[in-house]
């Protein structure tokens, strides 16, 4: 496995770099065990003891692209690597993550969201405490999901998206947060109750949560790249930790290439085999053998040889 990850690398680059360059980026990550790199935080003294696999997942017209890296880094310290190759002149990406410190790049300009699910869920969980003021948030956000799937559904382009939002969801949300805000301010809740955190987390927020509103291609949440860093849970749950930094890259690279092809509908193993038979045209050209690119690369190859 790890001496064809060597031939495999140029793909992982790739993606790295043509990742750098898409309009959204989503981030967050999970704990990972690393025996070799326990050791050497052990020995060293440092601040730091925590280790990580930081998924970031970027998406553009055509594509999708999976990244994972395991270390000492945050996800955001990850994300502003990759988007140190974002080329000169792009605008800001679209970030969309959760409202944690340690998802946002620092030194790193972008569209900054947050993860509409993820103030959702501060409801759901105090749902049978509250249930009447419960469930007028959720239904409010079930019909901006709504609003969210219609557009998926018309297969809607990303500005037509944003007018069909601004159009629908946008009184919903306006009304919503004039809802959450009397609560408060009318002293209807207890501020230190969890109906009180949950519409405190919502305000204090809001602008991040209704980026869909405000920018083209802005999604409602996160839930892309949680679900991708369900391979990184699978793994730790199967093989319970890597022995060191290098096992840790190698496994984030076979990771990251087969969730990328998983999410460009393009079998794992077959595009794989691929990369492995034609590894010297892989070092030499790997923007042609991206999951959503290699069957024409090959095709084309195919019909120069006929």
């Amino acid at each position: 496995m790890e001496e064809r990850a060597e031939l495999l690398k140029p793909a992982r680059d790739e993606l790295i770099r043509q990742g750098a360059q898409d309009d959204v980026v989503h981030n967050d990550d999970t704990y990972m065990n690393v025996l070799g790199l326990r050791r050497d935080i052990a020995e060293e003294g440092g601040e730091r003891t925590g280790i990580f696999t930081s998924g970031v997942l970027t998406t553009a017209e055509g594509h999708k692209i999976a990244l994972f890296f395991t270390g000492r880094q945050h996800a955001g310290e990850n994300l502003a690597d990759v988007l140190k190759r974002r080329a000169a002149g792009l605008p800001p990406p679209i970030q969309m993550s959760d409202a944690l410190s340690r998802n946002a790049p620092k030194s790193i300009d972008t569209l900054v969201g947050k993860c509409l699910a993820h103030g959702r869920r501060q409801f759901v969980k105090i749902t049978a405490n509250f249930p009447e003021q419960c469930r007028h948030v959720l239904e409010a956000l079930a019909e901006v999901y709504h609003n969210d799937q219609l557009a998926r559904e018309r297969s809607l382009t990303r500005m037509e998206r944003l007018h069909f939002h601004q159009q629908n969801s946008r009184p919903v949300m306006d009304d919503l947060q004039q809802w959450l805000d009397a609560q408060l301010k009318e002293n209807k809740v207890e501020p230190n109750s969890g109906l009180g955190k949950a519409i405190s987390y919502m305000l204090k927020h809001w602008q991040g949560l209704t980026l869909f509103l405000r920018e083209p291609g802005a999604p409602l949440d996160n839930n892309i790249v949680e679900r991708a860093l369900k391979k990184a849970i699978l793994h730790r749950k199967n093989a319970l930790f890597y022995k060191t930094l290098n096992g840790a890259e190698v496994g984030d690279l076979y990771m990251s290439l087969i969730h990328s092809c998983e999410l460009n509908g393009v079998n794992p193993v077959t595009y794989l085999a691929e990369l492995l038979r034609h590894a010297d045209d892989l070092a030499r050209k790997p923007a042609d053998w991206m999951p959503w690119n290699f069957q024409t690369t090959l095709e084309r190859m195919q019909s120069e040889l006929a």
